[in-house]
């Protein structure tokens, strides 16, 4: 039976700058990172404070995503958050450009976008 969710894997275009953007601007902790020498390749495990991970990958010339956020696979990526409007302040403070917050017209919670450096858009929603 499915628990939770683990981790979701990332795979950047430059790694040093996205390890930067995860860590210092997220604010998310590093639990190993590894050179794979033999794939030209770095693996960042970082921890979200509920237990679940970020594997960042950075291999040599990945292809861009195709389009955002309407291709086909993962859409986006949502962290929960207690307060919107305050992380999203917090985010516009280390110069990361944020969507109007909205409200989701369902659960009537509210919610913005941002997107990591390439382009990857990442969700930060209220939680109950």
């Amino acid at each position: 039976m499915l628990k939770g969710i683990h981790h979701a894997a990332i795979i950047c275009s430059d790694y040093d700058r996205s390890k930067a953007f995860y860590t210092d601007t997220l604010g998310l902790r590093v639990v190993a990172e590894t050179h794979r020498a033999e794939r030209g390749s770095w693996k960042l495990d970082l921890a979200l404070p509920d237990g679940a991970q970020i594997e960042l990958f950075s291999f040599p010339d990945p292809p861009p995503r195709p389009d955002t956020p309407e291709a086909q696979g993962l859409r986006h990526l949502a962290f929960a958050v207690d307060d919107v409007a305050q992380v999203a302040a917090a985010l516009e403070a280390k110069g990361v450009a944020v969507e109007p917050i909205r409200t989701d017209e369902i659960t009537g919670r509210r919610f913005t976008f941002f997107k990591d450096p390439d382009g990857l858009p990442l969700e930060i929603y209220e939680a109950g």
